[in-house]
């Protein structure tokens, strides 16, 4: 750039210096090959006297090669075949070295192949561990290595597919078992309480032996056949006890917990299982709409329910973590609010005893059984109460039925006993004390009729059939007892003072049928200490106790008396009615017949023969019906006279009337019923006397100057009453 950009003959100055310098080694090379020119000339000189001998020695040296060629094809021929031994050799070996490596691993895999077909799916994923984890990493290099590396996933995939499918099924199994697992489970608990209650039994050897022995022992079998019928199979004695290990196969769920487990999934699964166990309790705890009908629908429900917790609680022993505690008592928390309130809405539709009684026997071992498994079971005996008053109700309308046949089957006639055995027959069935009726010799009656040791047993057997309900609900001796006082009172006082105020009000039920019915109330209400003591043998607890609840017998047979002596009273005014509306009198008649009405007559003859039918019963009952049967008869005859559509009466028809009231009198003098005092009866008729009188012997005179004094002869004469049969 200098030369370019300086002076303007700084080129030309440049070359020319460049010539020069050229110039310069050109001498200096011509001088240099000057010095070495004879050396080159001696080597050429040199080259050219060897160049023969070379020649010579290349025919030798070639004529040599050639035979030691031909010599050593033989053993160029020896030495490859050496080689080619010892490359096999070398590869053999390095064969032998990758085979020791790869063979553990197809070892392994031919293993987990194994595993797979025989389904020992966890051995299979331990497996596929060790070949991931120590075997694979040592021959990756190889592509059936990687083959297996990219299906060992797969693998595991379609165990976790087997597994869960496994599972699915183990679910439908058990779905379908849980009815067997339950029944077998309930079958063992109540093995064992029949065999603690057949040992307290034994020790309690005195238990409602004190009266009606051989009634009891009857009750006992008769509890003893319900329990054994409960659950029981024909051949139940010789079938062997199974367990729900038994009845169902729980590997599939170990299997696949702990496949899951190993894949790390556990929670998946786990919460898979308790999603579809929590399925499967809504479908156990639906009951069928028919289920109340009978006691095999119970029986099947139940069974459904404790088998679906039997298995429960199986997991929850035997598996860690699957299902917990707290997991199993919300379960059985939820289980049991829709149990109750499915039993409360069925049960409300039964409405046989028979099938109560079943419904609770099988509660009973429903809460047994699964409070052995640990289950808190205290709202189903609270439940079981409330089933107690719905027995009860179902207990009331049976007995309710049993009382009115008793009552339409009774003749209401005193029992006749035609012999010694005859008489015990009846004692034995009611407890009836008479020491004068003893002294007498047969036959003889007794003053009750038949059904009145009928209904003495009837609420014995209520009381008993009352027992059976409270038995096994694991109430004290005196919850017991006042559950049967309370049932029993509700028999007296509601149920059966309902029939026999419906039977008082009966119209086919006569005066004699009511006088029999008062005699069989009182004896009836006699017999209910007896029947309080029948209770304190059972129970075994004393009535001196406080908190001992009495009978009200005593006030439900005084209330039936007491209607059945008002329906007398209401009879023999409506008989006497009766009478009365026959009356045929002539009340223009000149003079009377000389006789008392044949109307009267029979009224008389009929109350004179009721009356006699009134000896059994209590002195006061007798008098007051006699008493107002006299003073009905004396307003009926009062009314006969003073009749509005009667406009005229003769002296001789007030004469007859009079005879027909001396009749009266005379039957009231003559004491119908003992044990009035003097004249009470006759004072019904005075009124009706008085009046007559006034009018028989015409003594206005007196009347009106006596009146209102207390001695007057006519004290009881109405002026408006004297005035009104005056003017007629």
């Amino acid at each position: 750039r200098s030369v370019y950009d300086d002076q303007p003959n700084a080129h030309q100055k440049f070359m020319e210096k460049l010539d020069a310098c050229i110039r310069n080694h050109d001498r200096e090379i011509e001088k240099m090959c000057n010095f070495h020119h004879q050396g080159f000339v001696d080597a050429i000189t040199e080259l050219l006297k060897v160049r023969a001998d070379a020649q010579k020695l290349k025919v030798q040296v070639t004529d040599t090669n050639r035979r030691l060629q031909d010599a050593g094809k033989e053993v160029i021929a020896q030495t490859e075949e050496i080689i080619r031994c010892r490359v096999q050799q070398r590869n053999i070996t390095t064969v032998v070295e990758k085979l020791q490596l790869c063979l553990p691993v197809l070892e392994m895999y031919s293993k987990l192949k194994e595993q797979m077909s025989v389904k020992r799916y966890y051995s299979a994923l331990k497996t596929m561990e060790q070949l991931e984890n120590l075997y694979l990493p040592r021959v990756s290099q190889y592509r059936f290595c990687q083959i297996m590396i990219e299906n060992l996933p797969k693998l595991r995939e379609e165990i976790k597919e087997i597994s869960m499918s496994d599972l699915k099924d183990f679910l439908e199994s058990i779905r379908k078992h849980s009815d067997r697992i339950g029944e077998t489970a309930m079958k063992q608990a109540q093995q064992q309480k029949t065999f603690s209650t057949a040992l307290q039994k034994q020790n309690n050897v005195n238990y409602g032996r004190n009266m009606h022995l051989g009634r009891n022992r009857i009750l006992e079998s008769k509890n003893e056949i319900t329990l054994k019928r409960t659950f029981e199979d024909e051949d139940e004695h010789e079938e062997e006890v199974l367990t729900a290990q038994d009845l169902v196969d729980f590997s599939p769920v170990y299997r696949c917990l702990h496949i899951y487990s190993v894949l790390g999934d556990g929670e998946i699964f786990e919460n898979y299982y308790r999603k579809q166990r929590r399925k499967q309790a809504r479908l156990v705890l639906q009951p069928q709409s028919s289920m109340h009908e009978t006691v095999e629908g119970y029986r099947r429900y139940f069974s459904q329910i404790v088998g679906f917790f039997v298995v429960e609680d199986h997991i929850l022993h035997v598996t860690q973590g699957l299902v917990t505690r707290t997991y199993t008592d919300e379960l059985w928390n939820m289980a049991l609010s829709k149990i109750i309130a499915v039993l409360r809405t069925h049960s409300s539709y039964c409405s046989d005893p028979d099938l109560v009684l079943e419904l609770k026997n099988l509660i009973v071992v429903f809460a047994d059984t699964l409070q052995g498994y640990g289950f808190p079971v205290n709202r189903l005996f609270d439940l079981l109460f409330e089933i107690r008053d719905q027995y009860n109700e179902t207990l009331l309308k049976k007995w309710s039925g049993l009382f009115r046949d008793i009552f339409e089957a009774d003749n209401y006639s005193p029992i006749p006993v035609a012999n010694e055995e005859e008489y015990r027959i009846v004692i034995s069935k009611f407890p009836f004390q008479d020491p004068e009726l003893d002294k007498q010799s047969f036959p003889k009656k007794l003053p009750m009729s038949q059904s009145v040791p009928q209904i003495y047993m009837q609420v014995k057997e209520f009381i008993y059939a009352s027992l059976k309900f409270s038995e096994s609900l694991h109430r004290s001796s005196t919850e017991i007892d006042d559950m049967l006082r309370k049932s029993t009172n509700l028999l007296l006082t509601r149920t059966l003072s309902s029939c026999l105020q419906n039977l008082i009000k009966k119209p086919h039920i006569g005066l004699t049928e009511l006088v029999q019915i008062i005699i069989n109330t009182t004896h009836l209400e006699q017999a209910c200490k007896y029947l309080e003591d029948f209770i304190s043998n059972i129970t075994n607890i004393s009535q001196l106790t406080v908190h001992t609840a009495r009978l009200y017998g005593l006030s439900t047979f005084k209330d039936a008396r007491h209607a059945a002596e008002g329906e007398i009273y209401t009879k023999l005014n409506q008989k006497i009615d009766e009478f009365i509306q026959i009356a045929d009198y002539d009340w223009t008649m000149s003079e009377s017949d000389g006789r008392a009405s044949g109307y009267l007559m029979d009224l008389i003859n009929f109350l004179r023969s009721t009356f006699q039918v009134f000896t059994h019963l209590p002195g006061k009952v007798a008098q007051t019906a006699c008493m107002s049967a006299c003073q009905h008869l004396s307003m009926s005859l009062m009314q006969m006279l003073l009749d509005s559509e009667l406009k005229q009466i003769s002296m001789g028809a007030i004469q007859q009337f009079n005879l027909d009231v001396i009749q009266c009198e005379l039957f009231a003098s003559s004491e119908p019923v003992p044990g009035f005092q003097g004249d009470t009866l006759q004072l019904a008729f005075i009124d009706l006397r008085q009046l007559l009188d006034l009018f028989m012997v015409w003594d206005w005179s007196t009347y009106l100057a006596d009146y209102g004094q207390a001695t007057s002869k006519y004290l009881r004469v109405n002026p408006s009453t004297a005035l009104i049969l005056l003017e007629k």
